[in-house]
């Protein structure tokens, strides 16, 4: 009979691409993993990994093996999400991951009501941008993500994954308080998210090629520089950092807004403990911190 912590390791060696990849997701060493593997591959009788250059890859064997993984450990997941319901108790351990914005704007609210409310729940939170955010849910070690996108362009979710849309986050303009927005935005110096952030690649997508003059991922850095008067910035409202002096906020007229999102894997959406995140969610969304 085939070993579910076993076909965890393989499924971790597949997503990661290596055993040593797995050993950190899996937060064990890689000998443990390799001897993991070792006993699947006397198990099924058949050869799982083999040489690739100076790395591994996984044998037909393995990829196949790897595919039916998912499948199966999906399905355990939906039997202890329904053995969870059944207890009725919202307990246990459970993975949050959220961009910065977010940690600060919604989930200290909904960590709150969440310890209060269920004490048998223990959350660790950490912060990610949502590509890494759902990844981690598609690995299996996120259980709750927030996530943002635009609605100009929607992410697209893995199959697998479930949604919620928390609420629209209008953007407002931050400028040098003796400036005076110009008539096209494109136009301005941009203070923005580093390269690669979804609100770095929105903002260049909707300006085209706007003149960006300066990048960092806080918004409390991106004010310090506007507040210097070296140029303007988009400011979510959402978790929004104290506006420094020589800053002033302009509404744009219409705001660009971005949708902020819970997900979670279908598989799980019958675990009460997700069912109580979730709702705390929505309730801090419909009350965010200040």
């Amino acid at each position: 009979m085939l070993n579910l912590e076993r076909l965890r390791v393989l499924r971790a060696v597949s997503t990661t691409g290596s055993v040593s990849g797995a050993a950190a997701h899996l937060h064990v060493t890689t000998s443990a993993v390799s001897q993991q593997l070792a006993r699947l591959e006397r198990e099924v009788g058949q050869p799982l990994l083999e040489r690739n250059g100076r790395g591994i890859r996984l044998t037909d064997a393995a990829a196949l093996l790897a595919a039916h993984a998912d499948r199966l450990l999906a399905q355990v997941e939906r039997v202890e999400a329904d053995l969870a319901r059944h207890r009725g108790a919202v307990a246990g351990a459970l993975s949050m991951a959220a961009f910065a914005t977010a940690a600060r704007g919604l989930l200290p609210g909904a960590l709150r009501a969440l310890r209060a409310d269920h004490p048998g729940l223990r959350v660790r939170l950490d912060e990610r941008e949502p590509p890494e955010a759902i990844s981690g849910l598609c690995r299996g070690d996120v259980d709750v993500a927030v996530v943002q996108d635009w609605p100009e362009s929607p992410l697209e979710l893995p199959e697998g994954l479930s949604r919620e849309t928390l609420l629209d986050d209008p953007l407002d303009l931050a400028v040098p308080a003796d400036h005076e927005p110009r008539a096209k935005l494109a136009d301005e110096e941009w203070i923005t998210w580093t390269s690669g952030q979804l609100c770095h690649d929105w903002l260049s997508r909707t300006l085209g090629e706007p003149r960006i003059v300066h990048t960092a991922s806080e918004h409390s850095t991106q004010l310090a520089l506007v507040a210097a008067g070296l140029g303007v910035a988009l400011l979510p409202r959402l978790g929004r950092d104290h506006v420094p002096d020589g800053v002033r906020v302009v509404p744009i007229d219409p705001a660009p807004t971005r949708q902020v999102h819970a997900l979670w894997r279908t598989s799980a959406a019958r675990r009460p403990a997700i069912r109580a995140t979730v709702l705390a969610l929505r309730h801090a969304a419909a009350h965010p911190t200040p």
